[in-house]
């Protein structure tokens, strides 16, 4: 018996094979097809992105606002123990999307994300009652393992049930709100419910993630080749299957998780698009995570201000998050109004995206160096909060920009895509706030920032090279050219 791997689907999944050589299709308006869901259901599953999305990145930054009654509590005498906190966190992030992603397209987008959520919010209470200062730190590694799954799923999850790209695009840019949001939310409440105990900042997190439980377990499958899958496993009838193609089978089975989890790793290497814009995505989150750090060091030892107030300065930043969001909605209905109109430009996949990655890179410089220089004894401190704003509008912009270019670009492919580009940013997310406090006690507040807006500065120029080369990549894209023949 001839023994196949199953055929790469294309964006709607429309093939799958088994171990034999029969084919299963979705049948033209076949409403178990995820693209012909109802509007109601597609919601729900852009609401299950949202949900796990916003607890995984609260859930980052929970106890950035809690460390001093932490340290307190555990008689923690080094500071780059408290970051452990974070960082830990981040590692979970940086292991869990080559896990996740890849596993979503062997077992299902439903199967994984159930199983993380449960694992995220049975963590998040292990981190609510530990005992100990090391039992806490092992807690917040496994929350963020589990935390990790929607960096990795949630493109490949809308692109299952959108197959056009605008609509995927407005799903995937309320995705990356929430990723920013998350994270400035986190300190700004855990500031202030710390000042009755460390462990409410986790008891916040836990209800949060209790009130999105319902939403996430009644979600439906939507990996179009798991539905196919289970629909030729149901139509051959197993107790029909000979030993032989029981060994064939679990042949395949094993070559198909071996393909899918060397998936992301091959991708990284081989692709020019996720490689670059895996690294200025990886120093924008980053970033995000170092001012968790570096705020305190400016606002707090700086400026003089308490705790509570101090945390009030991630403000600005949800603010430019709202006025991105605003830019990409103006900015989608003139390239939409542009291709109705068959402007040549419009027709180009890159100006579908990345336009929007070439106005937010110099803001988020801007903000880096506003935020090194505008501190100074005299000036308010919310003169350099609005350094934020800067920050906010260009960090989400450029998300917004690459995530959906990567999706665009890879489609079927788009959960490994994810994950590759999910595990670098992490890893830099870990590393980056650790040199955060040496940094600035060497560099002092205004080259530490400086520094770091040079080097913004220089990968800015990512999203300008993609937009002039990147359909000669996406030709010779081996990825690329696969889902094209599909």
């Amino acid at each position: 018996m001839e023994d196949t791997a199953p055929p790469v689907a294309d964006e709607a999944g429309s093939t799958v094979s088994s171990s034999s050589t029969s084919i299963v299709a979705f049948g033209d308006h076949d409403p178990t097809n995820p693209v012909n869901s109802p509007r109601w259901r597609k919601v729900h599953v852009i609401a299950v992105g949202i949900l796990f999305t916003f607890n995984s990145t609260f859930g980052s930054s929970i106890a950035s606002g809690a460390q001093t009654e932490i340290k307190s509590y555990f008689n923690v005498t080094s500071e780059p123990m408290l970051v452990l906190l974070t960082s830990l966190y981040m590692v979970g992030f940086t292991v869990g999307p080559l896990v996740f992603g890849p596993l979503s397209e062997h077992l299902g987008r439903r199967t994984v994300l159930r199983g993380t959520y449960v694992g995220y919010t049975a963590f998040t209470l292990g981190c609510a009652l530990a005992p100990t200062f090391p039992g806490l730190l092992v807690f917040r590694l496994l929350s963020g393992l589990n935390a990790a799954a929607p960096n990795a799923i949630t493109g490949g999850l809308y692109a299952d049930v959108f197959n056009h790209p605008d609509d995927r695009g407005k799903a995937m840019s309320i995705f990356m709100a929430m990723t920013v949001l998350g994270p400035e939310l986190g300190p700004v409440i855990s500031d202030y419910v710390s000042l009755v105990s460390w462990r409410w900042a986790f008891w916040v997190a836990l209800i949060v993630a209790g009130a999105g439980m319902p939403v996430i377990f009644l979600m439906p499958e939507t990996y179009a080749p798991v539905i196919l899958r289970k629909r030729a496993h149901n139509n051959r009838g197993l107790t029909r299957i000979t030993t032989l193609e029981q060994i064939s089978l679990r042949k395949t089975q094993r070559n198909e998780l071996l393909r899918v989890f060397s998936r992301p790793f091959m991708m990284l290497i081989r692709e020019p698009i996720l490689l670059f814009s895996s690294l200025y995505m990886a120093l924008i989150y980053a970033l995000l995570y170092l001012f968790f750090q570096a705020y305190p060091i400016v606002f707090k030892e700086f400026y003089g201000l308490s705790t509570g107030v101090s945390g009030l300065a991630f403000i600005p930043m949800i603010i430019g998050s709202f006025i991105a969001f605003s830019i990409f909605l103006v900015y989608s209905s003139f390239h939409s109004k542009a291709m109705a109109a068959k402007k040549s430009w419009a027709m180009q996949e890159e100006f579908r995206r990345l336009p929007l990655a070439a106005v937010g890179a110099p803001l988020v410089t801007i903000g880096l160096f506003w935020l090194a220089w505008m501190p100074k004894h005299g000036i308010s401190p919310i003169a350099a909060m609005i350094a934020g704003i800067w920050f906010g509008t260009g960090y989400l912009l450029i998300f917004i920009a690459m995530l959906n270019y990567l999706t665009d670009a890879y489609k079927s492919n788009s959960a490994s895509a994810q994950a590759a580009a999910s595990t670098m940013r992490s890893a830099a997310a870990v590393g980056l706030p650790l040199a955060a406090t040496p940094m600035y006690d060497r560099l002092g507040i205004h080259w530490a920032s400086s520094l770091l807006g040079f080097v913004s500065l220089a990968l800015a120029l990512i999203p300008f090279v993609f937009i002039r080369y990147g359909a000669l990549m996406r030709a010779r894209s081996p990825f690329c050219a696969t889902i094209a023949s599909t």
